[in-house]
């Protein structure tokens, strides 16, 4: 079944980075009843994610009047996600889908190229999902300029109806 506006979100089950996430696995489970935005990004502390984050972190008081919280998911390791969220101050957890269990059932695992040379890796997409569960807003292919302002504009539009 596609990840499509209206779907259910896939359940995940994840270990989080030490900082925020405490070092333990976080679940969908653990946010029911509130918003959550989840990003998915390709990897910690090059230009483009590195941007991001400190994007969500610079206005994730935004999304506190929302009641949405902001998960980051990459293929890194736990390892890798405490020094990027320590180097950056991040302040929202960042899970570790080593096996891409996850960036599979999203839909973002999918086949890149750079210069001719065909890979896989993350597809920087973000999914905003209902305390209910159900996927409200979609972002595939994400540009990291203005993009976190286009997700707030999306939870303001939602809150007000």
């Amino acid at each position: 079944m596609a990840v499509e506006v209206g779907s259910n979100a896939p359940d995940f089950n994840l270990p989080a980075d030490n900082s925020i996430g405490g070092g333990k696995n976080l679940t969908f489970a653990d946010y029911a009843g509130k918003s959550l935005l989840l990003y998915f990004y390709p990897k910690d502390d090059t230009s483009g994610c590195t941007q991001q984050a400190n994007d969500f972190r610079d206005r994730l008081a935004e999304f506190d009047q929302y009641d949405c919280a902001v998960v980051g998911i990459s293929k890194d390791s736990v390892k890798s996600h405490d020094k990027f969220s320590e180097k950056y101050q991040l302040n929202f957890p960042l899970l570790a889908d080593t096996e891409t269990i996850i960036c599979q059932a999203y839909g973002v695992w999918v086949e890149k190229s750079m210069y001719g040379r065909k890979y896989m890796g993350v597809e920087r997409s973000s999914f905003l999902i209902d305390g209910q569960g159900k996927i409200i807003a979609l972002w595939r292919k994400v540009k990291v300029p203005n993009h976190v302002q286009q997700v707030l504009e999306t939870l303001q539009q939602f809150a007000a109806k």
